[in-house]
């Protein structure tokens, strides 16, 4: 076993050394970075975004089977999905961790080795944060900079009567990815030589632990001349999300239970576990896919777009918000996603 550094031995700045040292610099925009009391920054002639996200272990994460460098990953990666869905390019971010005794360098090591693939992959700088004791585990707190062109920004209150509700990639995996390592992790408990049985469910693992920002979705739209006119991430569900746009936009909706976007191996799954696949997509939450509104006359084009499906349409406000089922009935959309304060 790789011999274990106690934090204790190099002390905070030693720590802080260690795991920021030789991060390069990849964004214009970043005129000084770790190293000084405060990272500078230059956007003169753009708009600034800002999102801040805060994971806390037993809440927000599992280390039975998350291991710390996914973690890193996915910490960074649920950030920069923010900033994409404001239309926006994640540029910095920082990091700040409340760290318990039971963690060795070796360990924060790891969890940093996630957050700099993640910035190498989608271009960003890791530009400072703040590193203290903690004596509820782990606690992750990340804040990504970011930017847009000056009129472009897209924020959740945009969407007008007749725009196309559209969105990306498939909705529910990342909550059956959920359901699948919980089911293990009891199905584990007490064996020494314990194999977990992901056969055939690898997507839906992956979908959990190491999820994707749709930058190339972003891109997508802006190569097509397509300025969506509000956008959100699926981070707490499809319904939740959907709900935000409405209520920030002042409209209703209607949405189609046959063209919700569900992965072969989401469906398998919840057959498995007795769950009703639809409440899955609508409410499982942690896809980070993009949900987002554009005028009707793009229909055409976002038809023929790899990788987006238009499932229904945005209405007037007083016809409230509403999913159309297989047989025709009309079911009114509840936010029923992960609450983490309830």
């Amino acid at each position: 076993m790789e011999q274990q550094t106690e934090i204790s031995q190099l002390g905070e700045f030693g720590l802080i050394d260690r795991i920021t040292k030789d991060l390069p610099k990849v964004n214009a925009s970043t005129i000084k970075s770790v190293g000084d009391d405060a990272a500078v920054l230059e956007y003169p002639d753009s708009e600034v975004l800002v999102s801040t996200d805060m994971l806390i272990e037993g809440i927000h994460f599992d280390l039975t089977y998350m291991p710390l460098k996914h973690l890193g990953y996915k910490s960074a990666v649920v950030n920069f999905s923010d900033i994409y869905a404001m239309n926006g390019t994640p540029r910095q971010i920082t990091v700040s961790l409340g760290v318990s005794a039971r963690f060795t360098v070796e360990h924060i090591e790891a969890l940093y080795a996630g957050i700099r693939l993640a910035c190498e992959i989608y271009g960003v700088d890791l530009v400072g944060g703040d590193t203290t004791a903690s004596r509820s585990g782990l606690v992750i707190s990340i804040t990504c900079i970011g930017d847009a062109a000056k009129g472009t920004v897209v924020g959740r209150d945009g969407a007008k009567d007749t725009d196309l509700i559209c969105v990306s990639g498939d909705l529910g995996s990342a909550y059956m990815g959920l359901q699948l390592l919980e089911r293990e992790k009891v199905a584990s408990a007490g064996q020494k030589d314990f194999v977990p049985k992901f056969e055939g469910k690898e997507y839906l693992v992956e979908r959990q632990l190491k999820p994707e920002a749709r930058k190339d979705i972003v891109a997508k739209l802006k190569e097509e001349g397509i300025q969506p006119t509000s956008m959100i991430d699926v981070s707490d569900g499809l319904s939740s999300e959907l709900l935000h746009i409405c209520k920030a936009s002042h409209t209703g909706c209607r949405i189609y239970e046959d063209r919700i976007p569900i992965d072969y191996q989401t469906a398998v799954m919840a057959e498995e576990l007795g769950m009703n696949l639809v409440t899955a997509a609508l409410n499982g939450g942690e896809d980070y896919e993009l949900l987002f509104t554009v005028p009707l006359h793009f229909h055409e084009k976002m038809e023929k777009m790899e990788g987006v499906k238009v499932i229904g349409h945005i209405t007037k406000e007083d016809l409230g918000c509403a999913m159309i089922t297989r047989d025709g009935n009309e079911i009114p959309l509840k936010a029923q996603g992960f609450n983490h304060l309830s």
